[in-house]
């Protein structure tokens, strides 16, 4: 990650600004996530996040729902920071861990100082409140080095409240308290043939991104040489010695600090900026996952629906011999004055409706001729009814599959969480996922229960014609149902899972380009939007009827007319 102690260092010469501030309120949304508010002429949200791929310090305009009930780590610091003051905001080199003292009131009132410490360091970030003599008061993350043999921090630090705090031990070198001939010296002396593997290992708080970005920009090489090291380590000392000539950049799908002696920078742009990486980051994140769990109860249900039309097919085939259990109970009774003892396994008979010719029947010699004809015709009528309710159950089935397989179309098309949350809602009403305890991680977005999600369905201009294209079930139901005109054109790809797009006519009858468009479109927003040739049907809306009781997005048409497209999303303008 980017966020190492060079961006650590940026990010707090400009939380200056907090100190003298007063302590408002204190959250934790989650785990891993500490919020402060402090007033300083207006109110600022301290942002600390220990998670292990996101961990920062910075401050925060977007913002996070807390619990109903705060954790006890939260009820602890609001015990001993609310109301206190802020007295200091430092980093000691560029270890990555961040100071924060305040100025507050003990049970006596009298006047004490507490620090909070955080410290960022991958998985092993972590928050901690010490009191004046560096005694630990509490932690987020707790840990004891003599018991826990799973603790990789160091074997001399334990993080247990009434102990002293120890910062982590660090065997590499203090950039900022060397010359340049000792830079240079532990670069040469060391194993590493490149700059963005030394620096990063030898040195406290450098990262090999900002070391990548950094050779770069100075279009220097990479390789260990006089002035490459020269040129890097003096641009290193301007960075952290000029604040308001950094900025912040991306690089390599992440992003950096970096130094220009032209540029002037505005108070918080680094916080700022890093925390909309940070929010958009997340929100990918979590999107992602959000979506991968609908996708695998999807598929979950998916398996369990196969399975069961798999066993449905199979009770099928079994009854494909029934009509013979029916004629040999009727050959038996037909020729029932011909045997009155049996003492064979099998009797012959003729067959009437196959030119009289013989057949073999077996039998239970131990029952009459009767009761072996009534055994068959018993048979007969036991496969008669498993068809008759198979093949019921296989339409159902058939429809659920295309129901769940229409979804999971629907989920690869989805661009934000407000469209996974249109699918959930949709699942979550299904008696199909009644068994299924669904769990969303972490950030949990409560799902919206007014109709706005409805109306969020794609507005786009053709040829001058307004088309709709429905995201989810619920929104190709409401736009065929109750958006559309009964002479406004409704598409859909043939036998194949996609949305219902509709092409408002508005009295004009649209020419042959107009509809090719609109199919191209419809193709491109279903199951096959990466092949070729593609039927697509289209008819008038009032030939679409929605059957009663049939799942969201289910719809029969007749009249229709079928179009074979290649896939295309055409350059259309919103509406």
């Amino acid at each position: 990650m980017a966020f190492d102690g060079i961006t650590l260092h940026s990010i707090v010469d400009e939380l200056q600004v907090l100190i003298n501030g007063k302590v408002n309120q204190i959250y934790q949304p989650d785990k891993n996530n500490i919020t402060i508010s402090v007033y300083s002429k207006k109110t600022y949200m301290l942002n600390i996040d220990t998670t292990a791929n996101n961990y920062r310090i910075h401050i925060s305009t977007h913002p996070k729902s807390n619990p109903y009930k705060a954790p006890n780590f939260c009820m602890l610091l609001r015990k001993y920071l609310a109301g206190a003051k802020v007295s200091n905001i430092y980093v000691k080199g560029l270890e990555r861990i961040c100071y924060i003292d305040f100025e507050c009131l003990n049970e006596m009132n009298d006047r004490v100082k507490r620090t909070l410490i955080i410290e960022l360091m991958g998985k092993y970030s972590n928050v901690i409140l010490v009191n004046e003599n560096n005694t630990i008061i509490d932690a987020l993350k707790k840990f004891d080095s003599e018991s826990d043999l799973t603790c990789d921090v160091t074997t001399s630090r334990s993080i247990m409240p009434a102990r002293i705090y120890k910062v982590p031990s660090d065997k590499k070198s203090e950039i900022t308290l060397l010359s340049l001939e000792q830079f240079e010296s532990i670069i040469n002396s060391s194993e590493y043939k490149t700059l963005d593997n030394a620096i990063p290992n030898l040195f406290t708080g450098i990262s090999k991104m900002f070391i990548q970005s950094s050779l770069e920009k100075l279009h220097l090489s990479n390789t260990v040489g006089h002035n490459s090291v020269n040129d890097i380590f003096n641009y290193i000392n301007y960075l952290l010695t000029n604040s308001s000539k950094i900025y912040f950049g991306s690089f390599k799908n992440n992003y950096s600090i970096f130094y220009d002696s032209n540029y002037s920078k505005d108070s918080f742009e680094i916080n700022n900026q890093l925390d909309d990486f940070y929010y958009d980051k997340t929100e990918n994140e979590f999107f992602v996952m959000y979506r991968n769990n609908l996708l695998k109860v999807l598929s979950g249900t998916l398996d369990k629906l196969t399975n069961k039309l798999n066993n449905i097919n199979t009770k099928i085939d079994s009854c494909s011999n029934m009509d013979k259990f029916k004629l040999y109970g009727e050959l038996l009774i037909a020729n029932i004055y011909r045997f009155n003892h049996v003492y064979t396994d099998f009797v012959e008979v003729e067959n009437y409706y196959d030119n009289n010719e013989l057949i073999k029947i077996n039998i239970d010699n131990s029952l009459t001729i009767s009761q072996n004809a009534e055994k068959y015709f018993k048979k007969y009528n036991k496969m008669k009814n498993t068809l008759r309710i198979s093949e019921i159950q296989k339409k159902e089935t058939q429809i659920e599959l295309d129901y769940l397989g229409l979804l999971v179309s629907q989920l690869d098309s989805c661009n934000t969480i407000d469209d996974v949350d249109a699918i959930y809602s949709s699942i979550s009403q299904n008696i199909l996922f009644n068994d299924i305890k669904f769990k969303k991680k972490n950030k949990v977005k409560k799902i919206r229960k007014d109709d706005n999600t409805l109306n969020n369905y794609m507005k786009l201009k053709i040829d001058d014609f307004d088309v709709f294209i429905g995201k989810n079930n619920k929104q190709n139901d409401y736009l065929t149902t109750k958006v559309a005109n009964d002479n406004d054109y409704w598409f859909h790809t043939k036998d194949i899972h996609g949305s219902h797009l509709i092409l408002r006519c508005n009295g004009e009858m649209p020419k042959l380009t107009t509809i090719k468009k609109c199919a191209k479109l419809s193709a491109y927003y279903s199951k096959a939007k990466f092949s070729s040739h593609v039927p697509v049907d289209y008819t008038l809306v009032k030939h679409v009827k929605k059957p009663n009781g049939s799942v969201p997005g289910y719809v029969i048409y007749t009249n229709n007319k079928t179009v074979y497209v290649d896939p295309e999303n055409l350059f259309v303008k919103n509406v």
